[in-house]
């Protein structure tokens, strides 16, 4: 008991402050550089299929107009000619001509008439 008896001296550490600079433990990046590359050329190559869709439908639809410009115009044309051909059937009647060579002093002669085949 001796050696028990002894007072034991306590060692004590000297207490270490904790300094506010202290740095944050690093952490692992999440991105990598190769990463970052992949993930950037996706997004172009995303980019340049989106713009080269506009392309293509900006394309069509100035198309589209053009198309229906020619078309309208074609309609007009058409009835243009409807129009026309009405006007020529009715200038040639046998009624209007008749009256047409009476007014500039023409006489009905039987034995020069030819019957001409109709078209």
């Amino acid at each position: 008991m001796a050696l028990n008896a002894r007072p034991q001296t306590y060692i004590q550490q000297p207490a270490v402050p904790q300094s506010p600079n202290r740095q944050p433990a690093k952490k692992k990046k999440r991105i990598t550089k190769g990463e970052k590359i992949l993930y950037t050329a996706f997004l172009a190559v995303c980019i340049m299929c989106a713009l080269l869709v506009l392309q293509n439908q900006s394309t069509i639809q100035a198309s589209t107009q053009e198309i229906q410009t020619i078309e309208n115009s074609i309609n007009e044309a058409t009835k243009q000619n409807t129009d026309l051909s009405v006007q020529v059937s009715e200038l040639s009647s046998y009624e209007r001509i008749w009256s047409k060579a009476k007014d500039y002093g023409l006489k009905l002669n039987e034995r020069n008439v030819k019957v001409v085949p109709g078209q």
